[in-house]
Order: C-alpha cells, then structure tokens, then sequence
C-alpha cells in the first residue's frame, strides 16, 4: 500500500514538472515571436524614385535600386513628352513654357505611392533648363516625407545639379534632404557605390 502511494506520488510530481516544462517552452516561443514581430515592423525600407524622359535617368536609377537592393517607383506624365516637347532650341516648345514658369505643377499618371516603411529615397531626374523638371515639384508636394532621409540625383549633358535639390527640399517642407549630385549617365556600379558610402 506505501510502494503504490509513492507511485501515484511520483507520477503526480512527474506531471506537475512537464507542464511547468511546457508552459515555460510556450512563454519563450511567444518571446521570440514578438521579437521577430518588432524586427519585422522596424525594417529599414529604401526607394528610388525617378523621373525619365528619354530614358537616361531610368537606367541610372535601376542601378541604384540594384546596388542597394530597394524598390522602384517612375514618375509618369498624364500627358507624355515628346521629342517636340523637349526641343529646348524652341521657345515655343512645352518644356520651355514649363521650366519658365516656377508655379506650373504637371500632373502625375503614376497611382500614389505609399511611403509606410521608407528610411531612405533617392529621387532622380534629368535637368531642364538649369532646374528640376516641374512635374518633381509635383511629386514632392504630394508626399509627407517626415522621418526619411531624401537623396536627390540628376543626369545631364553637361549641367551641374545645381539649385534643383534645395528646390525640391523646399517645395516638400519635410524629410531630411542630403546634398544632391549629378550622376553620368554611364557611370560604373563601383562608382555609384563609392557615392553611396560616401554618404553614410
């Protein structure tokens, strides 16, 4: 009779210890969990935005989004440039009428973006006139940048970036806008790296 009291004794306790085993493995399970949560939700995000005409930007841009592995997103006209737009030889040419008027706002055809997760966006356009292409100022003005570091880059035939990154700094009344630089059109993906570091 005492030998079967202490087996159902130590049978009890054996049980007793298992679920406190068990319970135990389920609480650190639930920690992990949330740590990978808090991990997942705090990801670093980054986006090149950009803006091509003819395509010179495009191919830049791509190779910035493939060095640092970020999302693409174009900045597309309702109504497309053509060649005639871009004549900058004529005064008459759309372009030119654009770029001439500091308030002219071209619109987007691109659907909206959603900027939830982005630390950092380099925005990348061509220069027009010695300035930003207007449909930049478009895009900036649409967009609350509060919390991101923004990076503009421009190509050109021979034009600096000039004003155009504290214009568009200006415009958008937010993010953090780091000195913008102009990139050629065939520069090296060593060479975008090193401009990459550089600004870290």
């Amino acid at each position: 009779m005492v030998l079967l009291s202490l087996f159902v004794l130590l049978g009890l306790c054996a049980c007793e210890g298992k679920e406190e085993e068990k319970e135990e493995t389920e609480t650190v399970n639930d920690t992990v969990t949330e740590v990978k949560n808090e991990n997942t939700e705090t990801e670093e995000k980054t986006l090149v935005v950009y803006f091509s005409a003819t395509g010179t930007t495009k191919g830049v841009a791509e190779r910035i989004a493939d060095i640092t592995g970020a999302d693409l997103y174009e900045i597309k006209a309702v109504q497309e440039y053509t060649d005639e737009d871009l004549n900058w030889n004529d005064s008459n040419s759309r372009t030119t009428h654009e770029q001439n008027d500091p308030s002219c706002r071209p619109e987007i055809a691109s659907e909206v973006l959603s900027l939830e997760g982005y630390t950092t966006i380099f925005v990348g356009y061509p220069i027009w006139w010695g300035e930003e292409p207007r449909i930049l100022d478009t895009f900036v003005e649409s967009y609350d940048f509060s919390g991101i570091t923004m990076i503009p880059f421009c190509t050109s035939g021979g034009s600096g970036i000039g004003r155009s990154g504290k214009n568009l700094e200006e415009n958008a009344g937010s993010g953090t806008w780091l000195e913008g630089r102009r990139l050629k059109a065939d520069i090296s993906e060593s060479d975008i790296q090193s401009w990459i570091d550089s600004l870290k």
